[in-house]
């Protein structure tokens, strides 16, 4: 269940300790039932929350933030960069990336934090050994692009090409890497070089499911990369039927998930998430929908 900001404050849930996940749309996402299975494996007494924030209460919410019984929270699509405004503090490794995607609450400041270099990261160590680092293309220029970005070039890829419908005038700078931007109509004159296309567009997740950033006619492009798609439920999307459908080797956006969750709450709490007994809830659920 998702609240709306005006529903919460007038829920129970308000008057106990919380953690948000914020974001618009919001119903999809499985952070609460993640996050409540860690806080509940410590026996913490605290309540994991998704608030369906319309972006016009950007500041309302932020004042709520400052109320004792907020601990934290996490930040999705489309607030990553926005909340870098509002926050008091920033952590060095989110000043560098441009967007977070976590607030913590200390000595009553609020201090945001980006999770997502270290989630995006995880799930590529199987294939560091192998993965040609070269060129990899990136659909979307949003808050989660800046956290791919950054982790690709901390793992070597000296070229990044960002694939955007809106390409006139948009600047992506990178001391370690050679960026290029393409619209959609161009982005196969790249794709040939690139050992690794990552989807970061809401493209596939509800309520956009069926769609691709790759159209069906150029799908052979994307013939044995590794093809990522951030999304992950549902847990096959269009681009990672595409991707399957020509040999690449797909990974989906649920251990992501996991280890950008496990950071943040490693944050709040101090402890380790329980990534096992996570995992398997995770996909039991995402499977029986």
């Amino acid at each position: 269940m998702a609240y709306t900001l005006a529903e919460f404050k007038q829920s129970d849930n308000s008057k106990r300790p919380h953690y948000f996940v914020i974001g618009h749309p919001i119903g999809h996402s499985l952070s609460p039932l993640m996050h409540q299975i860690a806080l509940n494996h410590y026996q913490i007494d605290a309540t994991y929350i998704a608030l369906n924030l319309h972006p016009a209460e950007l500041s309302s919410f932020a004042a709520w933030c400052n109320r004792d019984e907020f601990l934290g929270c996490n930040i999705t699509i489309p607030f990553k960069n926005e909340m870098l405004h509002l926050v008091d503090e920033i952590d060095p490794s989110a000043i560098n990336i441009g967007a977070i995607n976590t607030i913590a609450k200390k000595n009553g400041k609020l201090t945001g934090y980006n999770t997502d270099i270290y989630g995006f990261l995880k799930p590529l160590d199987t294939y560091l050994d192998t993965l040609e680092l070269n060129r990899a293309v990136i659909f979307g220029t949003g808050g989660s692009s800046k956290a791919v970005k950054k982790g690709l070039e901390e793992i070597g890829f000296t070229e990044l090409v960002f694939v955007t419908r809106k390409p006139a005038g948009k600047i992506i700078t990178s001391e370690f890497s050679t960026i290029f931007v393409s619209d959609y109509s161009q982005w196969t004159a790249f794709a040939l070089d690139a050992s690794l296309i990552v989807n970061t567009t809401p493209l596939g997740m509800p309520p956009h499911t069926g769609q691709s950033p790759v159209e069906w006619k150029d799908a052979t492009y994307l013939r044995d990369k590794i093809c990522y798609d951030l999304v992950y439920n549902p847990p096959e999307t269009e681009f990672l039927k595409q991707s399957r459908k020509n040999n690449a080797v797909v990974i989906n956006g649920l251990d992501m998930l996991i280890f950008q969750g496990s950071r943040s709450f490693k944050i709040w709490t101090g402890k380790s998430f329980p990534v096992k007994k996570i995992r398997k809830k995770l996909k039991d659920h995402i499977y029986s929908l």
